[in-house]
């Protein structure tokens, strides 16, 4: 196949496409990236040579950025993706989560091609009890997931609308290597060994499912030879945890690591005031997939923590160069207003 992948310089793109690289090693594959703050083609540094390879530089939302490209498949993964920076300002969310995936519908109405939306289990919003499913509203309570649920609504709309062969994924919290700072896990992971204050919202009581980044990967694969148009597939790994319960997880394994007291990490935790419609529990049922696919997730949660806490420490240079910069400035500086 030749494959179409958008935002493949960031943390889920750029380890799908490793991944497709492995498994699928007759595959052409397209890496279409902006390469904004969260894009860096040093995540693919390995793959650059590859056969079957090519990288484009380019914005999903600009029209003709595909002409005279030819390929089976779109996997769309390019999404301004971070809750916080879309309650400061919504607009690039809006162009770039729906315009932008207008526009690549679009080239695949053009070409009849398969379009594989990777969406987000925010799209449904918070659940006190129980689990979303594939059939479950649509509540999104940030400006980031009402654009992630707009996309979703713009690929249904084609499909009935063009018959193009549409599906899309909704997928659980992802941690794993080569993720952007901005995210809880690794920026836990990096404060600890800074000693920096570590920020938890509000009580620390929201809960999150975690699967590994991988696990995601095989299952939008899965989804890619498997899943029927018109098809929605939730992927998740029913690992749910508090916020709380995961920053202290997190700090006990690189405690480990570092050889340090354990309680002097703990000591970094810093309660600061909850994010504005801060969602409590997400939590969705992949059972579909599974039936469907064969897929389920393989990574045990404490062991890819551990995995994931090990790279963030032998890649030090990686992320050096990026919090050395503007980013973690801006972050920081936002967590400590809220600081209580």
């Amino acid at each position: 196949m030749r494959l179409l992948i958008t935002g493949g310089a960031g943390f889920i793109g750029s380890n799908y496409i490793r991944y497709i690289l492995s498994a699928h090693p007759d595959y052409e594959i397209i890496n279409l990236d902006k390469l904004t703050y969260a894009g860096n083609l040093e995540n693919l540094s390995d793959c650059e040579n590859a056969d079957g390879y090519s990288f484009i530089k380019g914005d999903i939302c600009e029209r003709g950025i595909l002409d005279g490209l030819e390929f089976d498949a779109i996997i769309h993964f390019a999404a301004e993706s971070h809750v916080d920076r879309s309650i400061l300002d919504a607009q690039p969310f809006l162009q770039t989560n729906v315009a932008g995936t207008v526009n690549l519908l679009e080239e695949a109405r053009k070409r009849n091609c398969i379009f594989l939306h990777v969406s987000t289990d925010e799209v449904y919003g918070s659940i006190d009890q129980g689990f979303f499913y594939e059939n479950s509203p649509l509540q999104p309570n940030s400006p980031y997931a009402a654009s992630k649920a707009s996309s979703d609504l713009m690929v249904r709309a084609y499909v009935k609308t063009h018959n193009i062969k549409g599906m899309i994924t909704r997928c659980s919290n992802n941690y794993g290597p080569l993720q952007f700072p901005e995210k809880i896990i690794p920026l836990v992971i990096l404060n600890a060994i800074k000693r920096k204050p570590i920020p938890v919202y509000g009580d620390g009581m929201n809960v999150r499912d975690w699967i590994y980044v991988v696990d995601h990967c095989r299952a939008v694969d899965a989804v890619l030879h498997k899943g029927e148009a018109g098809e929605i597939y939730n992927v998740g790994s029913k690992n749910e945890l508090t916020n709380s319960d995961l920053v202290k997880l997190i700090l006990s394994k690189t405690a480990e690591k570092l050889d340090c007291d354990k309680n002097e990490l703990l000591s970094l935790i810093t309660f600061v005031e909850d994010r504005k419609g801060h969602d409590r529990r997400y939590a969705i049922d992949p059972a579909k997939l599974q039936e469907k696919t064969g897929w389920k997730p393989e990574m045990e949660f404490e062991d890819g923590i551990s995995a994931t806490v090990d790279w963030y420490i032998a890649n030090k240079q990686w992320w050096e160069r990026i919090v050395s910069g503007d980013y973690l400035n801006y972050y920081n500086t936002q967590y400590a207003e809220r600081l209580k």
